[in-house]
């Protein structure tokens, strides 16, 4: 029988590729520049000297960082002249099983919207030591840094991140239930429902890129917030009438999401972060096109961390 990797270094890096996409993702953002950098990954493997590699997880892991890091800083400038706010691309996911919660947290759309605010290196070393579990050394050595450097990078990551992403745990079922009772309300056009779902202090973030007209600020407030998405069932949007709109109830970055579509595309996915009551602190509605091809290709992604 015919083995179906002639190359067994295929099979190793067939073996390791999801998690070099979970950790590009991560560390990017964005699904397409992540695939790029795995891409990137298997090139230089397939040219390396593979018989003085000892452990095949490690050294992927390192070189996939690298590349992270390298296209990061390139599309930096790109993020900082976009048109409104710059928003992840998001993924449709998998439910995981034992670290889920872990997992969803650290691929949120509210969590990468925190890591955007860090540096190439703190985002790197962050996302490999707090949801990969590389100790210092490891990370030292995958970021080319010495060890005392890391170990500074990772304290003030996660300063950075504990300061502007307060820790509730709120139950998956209760996140669910809303996400359903938001949807009915916001299809209704049930304003008094969607302002029971949300905190006083709500914020909206859309991000059109300048593809499509969205608010280029954020919208705060839970009147204006509910008045905005009250009118889903009754205007005409990016030329899709309101009977011709369907909104499917999904799991987008770990977390029950929606995703909103008509005349034979994707237009639209809504994300919600949640306070410590259960009720929705904030908003992310993705409209930019360029970023909804892969929500559009409708695979979800498993983004476990082993």
């Amino acid at each position: 029988m015919t083995h179906p990797y002639p190359d067994p270094g295929q099979q190793v890096f067939n073996d390791h590729r999801n998690l070099l996409f979970s950790v590009a993702y991560r560390i990017l953002g964005t699904a397409v520049d992540a695939e790029d950098a795995v891409q990137d990954a298997w090139i230089k493997w397939s040219a390396a000297d593979r018989s003085q590699v000892a452990e095949p997880k490690a050294y992927l892991t390192r070189i996939v960082s690298n590349l992270a890091m390298e296209r990061l800083r390139s599309t930096r400038h790109k993020r900082e002249t976009y048109v409104g706010p710059w928003l992840p691309e998001p993924i449709l996911t998998i439910a995981d099983t034992a670290d889920a919660v872990t997992n969803a947290e650290s691929v949120s759309m509210a969590m990468l919207v925190v890591l955007e605010s860090l540096s190439p290196l703190e985002r790197a070393v962050f996302v490999l030591k707090e949801v990969f579990g590389f100790n210092h050394a490891e990370i030292a050595e995958a970021v080319e840094r010495s060890e005392p450097a890391v170990r500074q990078a990772v304290h003030r990551a996660r300063e950075h991140v504990q300061a502007r992403r307060p820790r509730f745990t709120v139950d998956r079922s209760r996140q669910s239930e809303v996400t359903e009772r938001f949807l009915d309300a916001a299809t209704g056009g049930d304003i008094n429902t969607l302002m029971e779902l949300l905190s006083p202090d709500v914020t909206l973030w859309t991000d059109g890129g300048g593809k499509v007209r969205q608010a280029l600020r954020p919208v705060v407030g839970a009147q204006t917030v509910a008045a905005w998405f009250a009118a889903i069932g009754t205007v005409t949007y990016q030329g899709v009438d309101p009977a011709d709109m369907n909104a499917d109830l999904v799991e987008i970055n770990g977390g029950p999401g929606m995703v909103f579509s008509g005349s034979g595309r994707v237009i639209a996915t809504v994300t919600f972060d949640f306070d410590a009551d259960g009720r929705i602190i904030t908003i992310h509605n993705v409209a930019n096109p360029d970023k909804l091809r892969v929500i559009a290709g409708g695979r979800p992604r498993d983004l476990g961390t082993h």
